[in-house]
Formats: structure tokens, sequence, C-alpha cells
């Protein structure tokens, strides 16, 4: 069931007495990369995003991540990180579209983005404040603010909202929410606490509005970004994010 705009009681009630931690997994503090990365714009000031150099394939993506995006789906957000060690990204949207040679990959959008303040890792768990490298679906957003035509079910809730003790530049971080389904329960609000792999392999990994730097594990963009992100990604494309540094991606 798609619920726009209102939250889920339950498990919005469940998350709350947690809120605190889930929110550290993903936000929190202000130290880390910061500077906005490294990108090109196109007419408009719009980013573009390249061709690839195989249509049918996501560009920079190797066989290893290739081979685990599911044949059913035709959206993909491609996150690639700078290097292992950099908080520093670039969002792609990709959508498979039809061709007369048959399906192809076309770049939708793109971004400069952030990801966790020391890099990405293989092997993430609680506090290492890196990015899983990985595949993985998302079926689940949310936020502060109200829904902004999303396609994917969206739950509003205040109690997703930054801590006020941190600083105001990150206030805004949870006003869009797109809950990437690493060690979490999917079909629920993104704040909620279920972590079926344990509480050591962290999670509330989340794509959310930039701050400007680095953050705990979560990957970061611009508001239009995100609001162009949840308008656009829909269930029915079953919509994957492929995220990690570059090196880690091509492998």
């Amino acid at each position: 069931m798609r619920i726009s705009g209102v939250v889920r009681t339950a498990a919005v009630a469940a998350a709350c007495s947690v809120l605190s931690l889930a929110l550290t997994s993903c936000g929190g503090g202000a130290d880390g990369d910061g500077g906005a990365a490294r990108h090109d714009r196109g007419a408009g000031g719009r980013d573009v995003a390249r061709p690839a150099a195989d249509p049918k394939r996501i560009p920079d993506v190797g066989d290893r991540w290739q081979s685990r995006i599911p044949k059913d789906t035709r959206q993909v957000v491609a996150v690639y990180g700078e290097g292992g060690n950099s908080a520093r990204a670039r969002v792609v949207l990709y959508t498979k579209t039809r061709t007369k040679t048959g399906n192809a990959w076309k770049g939708e959008g793109s971004w400069p983005a952030h990801n966790g303040k020391r890099g990405w890792t293989l092997n993430h768990h609680e506090g290492d404040k890196r990015s899983p490298v990985g595949v993985f679906t998302l079926t689940d957003a949310g936020g502060v603010l109200a829904n902004p035509g999303a396609k994917i079910p969206y739950t509003q809730t205040g109690s997703i909202q930054a801590p006020r003790s941190w600083p105001k530049t990150h206030w805004h971080d949870f006003d869009y929410v797109i809950a990437i389904d690493y060690n979490r329960a999917k079909g629920t609000p993104p704040n909620d606490p279920t972590r079926p792999q344990g509480q050591a392999k962290g999670g509330s990994i989340w794509l959310h509005m930039d701050h400007g730097s680095g953050t705990s594990g979560c990957v970061s963009l611009s508001k239009s970004g995100m609001r162009h992100l949840l308008r656009t990604l829909d269930p029915k494309q079953h919509p994957v994010v492929v995220m990690g540094d570059r090196a880690a991606l091509r492998s």
C-alpha cells in the first residue's frame, strides 16, 4: 500500500525509541571532507551524465556488481565515490530504455554528492564513518517535509528531524530521505530501527540532503536532486542503488 504524507504510526513509534542512534548512524557531526564535489554543467546549469561506452551496461561498473543488478530493474542510482578514503562522490540516475537494438541505459541526471567522511568499505560496521559498497534496493522514503510527489512509499514525520544539537548546517539533512536497503526491513519508514543482520553491521544508510561535507555513512546530494529522485524512482521499475568508490565499482 502506498502511504503519502501520512505517518505509519506503529513503525514510527518504535523508531522513536532509538532515533538518536539511527540519526547518528547517518548524519551527525560537522567534521569530514568539506567542499562540493567537482562536476560539469550542461545548458541551463543542469549536470549532464556522460554517455556510456556500452549502453547495455551501467558505466564504470564491473561484472561483480553489474551481475547483482536485478534483471527487472529499470532504474539505477549510481554513486561514484572519488576514492576509497574520500567523502566526495557523484550521483547519476540511469533509466533503462528500449531502442532499435535492444535495451540501453540512459543517464537522466547527475549531481555532486558526499558519502561517508572516511570513504567506503566492503565490510561496513557500526560507527566506521564509511559508506557500504554494493547494490541495494530502494523501497521506502520519507522526511520532515511533505511528500513532494514521490512514487516510492513516503512517510512524513517530524521524528526524523536532525537534532538541534547538531551544527545548523545539518538541520535540514533529513527534510527528504530515501532509505537504502542495507541491513533494514523493507516496507517500513526510513528510521525503523530493525536491523536483520544485527546492530554491529550498522544501518540507517540513506540518500538525504547535503550539508557540504562527508556523512557518517549515508550519501547526500542537493535538495533539487532529492526531489528529482523522489519524483522519478518508481517501485514498478524496481530501482536500486549501485554505490562505491570508482576502483571498487570497476572490480
